[in-house]
């Protein structure tokens, strides 16, 4: 089992302290997601839990080994990632963007072979791309280019899937379409996710787990119904809201209604 956690983890960009000796333990096999108001530190907690970043202090483990020392192809095998903005080469389609995957399975110059093809093929199926394959990614939807990222981090076959706001710039449909994405993927195929989420209520709705964050600490963590309360909003948000129960869903549902004046993380790199 790949149990991820950090330990005494500290991040700095230049001389300015970030985080400050965070220790997380992130659920196996949950969908869990970091959520804070813009600048709070969780996009660069995410990305250097996924060994993008470089910590200043302390470590990243998963499955007991330390990733930061760990050889790049070794820790691919494991944890996949999708930034928030990544970039598409010219005239890829979907299917070779999707192969692009498989890297880390490879050895020297080996081409792809029948096995990678079959993932391949699977991923494209999995995000419901079938019928773009053969499409160049930058002719596709915004929805349908987040899926063939998507597929892409599912044809490493790895255990753990991080994910950097992955409905940003997305409209509604495309936002839900890409979170029951997810939500299957944990679901069905057991892919453990750590997500950074924009929306509290999609949050709530889709994680099992979330971690709540400010100034690049940690304010409080646990199930949507246990954490999001209204003085967590207020604190960690700077927004006054109701709560409700979503009777769809069991769930909480937050309905802002006026700011907090003096809330800030001024000074802080999300």
């Amino acid at each position: 089992m790949g149990l991820l956690r950090t330990e005494k983890l500290d991040i700095a960009y230049g001389e300015k302290k970030i985080v400050d000796q965070m220790n997380l333990d992130i659920p196996f096999g949950k969908i869990t997601a970091l959520v804070g108001a813009n600048g709070s530190g969780k996009s660069t907690i995410l990305r250097t839990m996924a060994r993008l970043m470089r910590p200043s202090g302390g470590s990243v483990f998963l499955d007991g080994k330390n990733i930061h020392k760990q050889p790049t192809k070794q820790v691919a095998k494991q944890l996949a990632i999708l930034p928030q903005h990544p970039l598409t080469p010219e005239g890829v389609t979907v299917s070779e963007l999707v192969a692009y995957g498989r890297y880390p399975h490879q050895q020297g110059m080996r081409r792809i072979d029948d096995t990678d093809r079959q993932v391949i093929d699977w991923a494209v199926e999995a995000t419901g791309l079938s019928e773009l394959a053969d499409q160049e990614v930058d002719n596709l939807s915004g929805g349908q280019r987040q899926r063939a990222w998507i597929a892409m981090a599912l044809a490493q076959e790895t255990s753990w899937l991080f994910l950097d706001e992955p409905t940003t710039f997305l409209d509604m449909t495309y936002q839900l379409d890409v979170l029951k994405l997810i939500s299957k993927l944990n679901r069905e195929e057991g892919r453990s996710v750590v997500m950074v989420v924009h929306d509290l209520n999609h949050a709530a709705r889709f994680a099992d787990y979330m971690i709540a964050i400010k100034s690049g600490t940690v304010v409080c963590e646990g199930e949507p119904r246990t954490i999001i309360t209204e003085s967590m909003l207020e604190h960690v948000f700077g927004v006054k809201a109701d709560i409700i129960i979503d009777q769809r869903t069991n769930l909480p549902l937050c309905i802002p209604y006026d700011t907090v004046h003096n809330h800030s993380n001024k000074g802080v790199y999300q």
